[in-house]
Order: structure tokens, then C-alpha cells, then sequence
């Protein structure tokens, strides 16, 4: 038995051992900064959105909110139901929706429509990162695919560095509406790009429909959705309220440089992982875990101390950015022929993840203040480690990901 799928690409020159088809994963790289900037610029624009809606900007600050419900409730049943489609024609609809309904919000004038224009981008986004993995997975060899989803994820690190600031700059160079026609005009050129350009594969036959719950069920699933949970909640306790906490330690002057550092080294964090995933995937995630719980205990120890407080967020972005690779190589692996629902399943851990750092950094804030932020990061840190640490048979094998007949 395979720790992977034996499956071979339906179309044999797609990729090679010698290496990956960059052209057509730079597509899946624009396709998730797209899903990511559409969600997250509207924080930088709340003051112009409110005024142009009519709402103030605790209202438009819903946009966002909107848009990540959509894909929480949307991923799994979508992907799901669609599995028999071929991939490219998924992937090209949720494109379109990410066009279509990008164009509605720059052109409605109405709270209620735009709301649900973001809903149902949130689930073209879903849909999205639902796809990727797997589709990637069909795309090269199965020696490379670690780094191939490195090579797609990292649009994902950069649109999180750069999509609030470059928003706001945007917005303040023409209006909040601009913007958003700026998406949709780059959602129009990634499906062409990805029509005539990425290779289709088909859906999976009805025979080889495996339902939802014994998805769930296999081994090593859970183990990796466990330590995805943890991980993603520990950083966004700290990510979603780094502004209130930079304040509580001198720094509330520099959160745009602190979070550009944070931004750079994710990227270097996915470069790094890119190189070694395919070699080392549990001794990374393991290696990756314990850094970031040094991080956390270094901010929580000598916050007091400015150039510490910027070598931990530096040490956090470096760890934390390969995470997602780390994360959906281990699912693919694990998944095999269903990795398309089984990302569906990450994509929605994840985004429940990002609620709940929100919802229990604010808590935490108001009970503890943002001192209390990175000893509860190292704590879920170390739940992640635990959980990572005795998946050893399923979902983190140790040795190199290679193909065991």
C-alpha cells in the first residue's frame, strides 16, 4: 500500500521527475492570493465601504465576515457534490464566481446585496482551496507534490502580507468600488489563463465515491485536522489583535513594518518548506511546531524588550508560513484518490480556526489583556506538537514521502 495514491496524471507530460510544471501552478498560486486579498482588503477599507453603503463600520466590517461563513459552509457539501465533475470545470466556476460577484460588490449600492455577494464569493473560495491540493496532486509526480503545493500556497502568505495595506493604498488612490473591479479584472485573466493553459482531469466515477463520514474516518485524518486546528487558533489569537498587543509592548506605532516582517518571513518559511517537505514532512512539522512554541514563550518572556518582540514575529512568520503545505501534503497523502474532500475538510477546520482565534483572542483581551496571547499560543502549540508527534503512523510518517508498494 502507498502512503500516497498510485494514480497517474491523465495527461503524462504534464509534469515530469525532473521537475514541475510552473506555468500552470503559478495559476493555482494567483487563484488562492485572489481568494485571500477578496477576503481580506475590505478591513483596510471600512471607513470608504461604510460611507459608500450607507452602514457604519462595524457593518462593513461584516463584508469580511460574510465572505469567510461562505466558505466555512460551503467547502465540504460543494466538493462533495461535485466530485464526479471534471476538475478544470470546477475550478474555472469558482473563478467565475469570484468574478462575478466581485463585480457585484464594486457596482451595488445595497448593504443586503452586497452582503450576499460576498457570502457567495466566500463560497467560490472555498471551493477553491478545495480544489488545490488535490488538483495539484494530479498534476506532477507524487515525489514533488510537497513542493508543488509550496509553489501554489505561496500566493496565499503574500496576499496575507500585502492584501490590507495594498487594499488601502488602492482604495486611497481611487475608491473602495476600484478595488474591487482590480480583482475582478485579475479574476478575469486567471480563467482564461487557466481555460487555455492548466490540463482538465475527470471527476471521480460513482463506484469510487467513498462517503463523507468514512472520508473522515481514515486514518491519520483527524490526527492532521486536530493539529491544524490548534496551530491555525494559536496564530490567529495573536495575528487578529497583533495591533493591541504591539501597543502593550512599545511597538503600536510599527504595526504595518511588523507585519510586513511577518509577511517576509512567511514567504522564506514556505520557500524553505517548498525544499524540504518531500524529504522530511514530519520531522519538519514537528521542527516547525517547537520553533513556533519558542516563538510564543519568547514574545510572553521579553516582551519588554523591542528587538526580542521583532525576532519572535520574524521566528512565528517562518514557522507559520509553511504550515499550510505541511498540513495539506500530509492530508493528500493520507487522502489519497479523496483529497478533494478531505481539503474541504481543512479548508473548513481552517476557517473555524480563524473564527475562533478572533473570538477567543477578544475574550482573552478583555479578561487578561494581550499579555496573556502568546502563553496561550505556546499551550496550543504544544497541543499540536503532541498531536503531530504520535500521528507516527498515520497522517506523519516518518522517512522520506516516497511510494511503498
Amino acid at each position: 500500500m502507498s502512503i500516497l495514491n498510485s494514480e497517474k496524471p491523465v495527461q503524462a507530460s504534464v509534469a515530469s521527475a525532473e521537475g514541475l510544471p510552473i506555468g500552470n501552478l503559478l495559476a493555482f498560486t494567483m487563484a488562492g492570493f485572489l481568494a485571500i486579498m477578496t477576503e481580506t482588503m475590505p478591513a483596510g477599507l471600512l471607513p470608504q465601504i461604510g460611507q459608500g453603503l450607507g452602514v457604519s463600520e462595524a457593518f462593513a466590517g461584516q463584508l469580511v465576515t460574510l465572505y469567510a461563513l461562505g466558505s466555512v459552509l460551503a467547502a465540504i457539501p460543494v466538493v462533495a457534490a461535485t466530485r464526479s465533475w471534471n476538475r478544470r470545470s470546477l475550478f474555472l466556476l469558482a473563478i467565475g464566481g469570484l468574478l462575478v460577484f466581485n463585480t457585484i460588490t464594486a457596482l451595488s449600492t445595497s448593504y443586503g446585496l452586497t452582503l450576499a455577494a460576498r457570502f457567495i464569493a466566500g463560497m467560490a473560495a472555498g471551493v477553491v482551496w478545495g480544489l488545490l491540493a488535490g488538483y495539484v496532486r494530479r498534476m506532477v509526480p507524487e515525489c514533488l507534490l510537497g513542493r508543488a503545493l509550496a509553489v501554489a500556497g505561496v500566493g496565499q502568505p503574500i496576499a496575507l502580507s500585502i492584501g490590507v495595506p495594498l487594499g488601502t493604498w488602492l482604495g486611497s488612490l481611487f475608491d473602495w468600488r476600484s478595488v474591487f473591479w482590480i480583482t475582478s479584472a485579475l479574476s478575469l485573466l486567471l480563467f482564461f489563463w487557466v481555460r487555455l493553459a492548466v490540463p482538465d482531469f475527470a471527476g471521480q466515477s460513482a463506484k469510487q465515491k467513498i462517503p463523507i463520514r468514512r472520508i473522515f474516518l481514515m486514518p491519520g485524518i483527524r490526527p492532521v485536522l486536530l493539529a491544524l486546528f490548534a496551530w491555525i487558533l494559536a496564530h490567529n489569537i495573536l495575528y487578529t489583535y497583533i495591533a493591541p498587543f504591539l501597543v502593550s509592548v512599545g511597538l503600536g506605532q510599527r504595526v504595518d513594518a511588523v507585519l510586513l516582517l511577518f509577511g517576509v518571513s512567511s514567504i522564506a518559511g514556505i520557500w524553505i518548506t517548498g525544499l524540504l517537505v518531500d524529504r522530511w514532512l514530519r520531522t519538519l512539522t514537528l521542527l516547525s511546531l517547537a520553533v513556533f512554541t519558542v516563538a510564543a514563550l519568547a514574545l510572553g518572556f521579553f516582551g519588554a524588550a523591542p528587538w526580542i518582540v521583532l525576532l519572535g514575529v520574524a521566528t512565528w512568520g517562518g514557522t507559520f508560513g509553511g504550515a499550510p503545505t505541511l498540513l495539506q501534503t500530509a492530508l493528500a497523502d493520507t487522502a489519497g484518490d479523496d483529497a478533494d474532500v478531505a481539503q474541504s475538510m481543512l479548508v473548513t477546520i481552517f476557517n473555524l480556526a480563524v473564527a475562533g482565534g478572533g473570538v477567543l483572542g477578544g475574550v482573552l483581551l478583555e479578561a487578561l489583556g494581550p499579555a496573556s496571547f502568546p502563553w496561550t499560543m505556546a499551550v496550543l502549540a504544544l497541543l499540536g506538537l503532541s498531536v503531530v508527534w504520535s500521528a507516527n503512523r498515520h497522517g506523519f510518517r516518518p522517512g522520506r514521502r516516497v511510494v511503498v508498494s
